[in-house]
């Protein structure tokens, strides 16, 4: 590309660095992926930015796309592209901006994992040998039994939970949504019976450490992290996944999306609809290894 090109790809870095005061990450990034599309215009003879057409960056994007690179790389990218020919038209230099529309292709989504239910009966089953494990499975108890986030369950205080009901109220929900969601028996016992060990402190949390004060998350993992290993589980368990399993059970057992929706606090039913492909996935899996011609190949 021609100097000024190059010399105005520098000046945005350098407003970057003392107007914007990027982090050295940020401006590492942007570099690279502005240098990278610099070099893609190089080749192609586009000598000035103002040459660059929408066309051209759909062909960039595809490009990269067929390289391997990832979708969330190439929103990176874009992003980097975006923010630069802004600068340009700040500056009065170009009119156009040839990135406005531009999607990086959609990233397959993941499902989250899951726990299947003997998984699930392996971990709560153990019996707990000191308070902090009466705690601890207390929380876990109530991780599976009611789908909380983790934030929700360590904000929980005791006067949060309703025994004659056998319901908890989620006083901070995601957005600072409020809800009630049921609690089973086998949490409730649970919960009980760690109430009968909580150490007597003026704090209202539901679960405190053994100082007195509120769990934090890394804690909760952490304990999480201990009781796995001390039940010689080789699997990972975060906290979250037994709040996905809760939920795929429930929809593998009652089909009622909406339902699922509301005692897991979503606002928008897609994000609860990811489940019903782990639910797809759970029979898919049953019919490959019980239909007699499941297995049949195609010549």
């Amino acid at each position: 590309m021609q100097d000024d090109a190059r010399q105005t790809l520098q000046a945005f870095i350098e407003y970057l660095r003392g107007e914007k005061r990027a982090a050295t990450n940020t401006l590492t990034g942007y570099s690279r992926d502005l240098q990278r599309l610099q070099k893609y215009c190089a080749e192609r003879r586009i000598t000035t930015w103002q040459q660059l057409q929408g066309s051209d960056i759909r062909q960039y994007v595809a490009a990269r796309h067929k390289q391997g690179v990832g979708s969330r790389t190439i929103q990176r990218e874009l992003a980097a592209i975006r923010s630069f020919y802004r600068y340009i038209q700040k500056k009065h230099q170009i009119d156009l901006d040839p990135v406005q529309g531009i999607r990086a292709p959609k990233a397959p989504k993941k499902l989250p994992k899951t726990l299947d239910v003997d998984q699930v009966n392996g971990l709560l089953e153990t019996k707990p040998d000191t308070a902090l494990e009466i705690r601890d499975l207390a929380m876990f108890e109530l991780f599976y039994s009611s789908g909380l986030r983790l934030s929700e369950l360590v904000a929980l205080d005791i006067g949060d939970i309703c025994f004659s009901d056998g319901f908890l109220r989620v006083r901070f929900g995601k957005g600072n949504k409020e809800r009630q969601v049921p609690v089973g028996g086998k949490a409730l016992e649970a919960v009980k019976k760690w109430l009968e060990y909580r150490v007597d402190v003026p704090s209202t949390a539901l679960f405190v450490s053994a100082r007195g004060t509120r769990l934090v998350q890394r804690s909760v993992q952490l304990r999480l992290d201990r009781w796995c290993r001390k039940n010689n589980l080789s699997l990972h368990i975060y906290p979250h996944m037994l709040r996905h399993s809760f939920a795929s059970h429930l929809l593998e057992s009652c089909q009622d999306i909406r339902a699922v929706q509301e005692l897991l606090g979503h606002s928008d039913i897609s994000t609860t609809q990811i489940y019903t492909h782990l639910d797809f996935q759970h029979l898919a899996s049953v019919y490959d290894k019980a239909h007699p011609r499941a297995k049949k190949k195609i010549d």
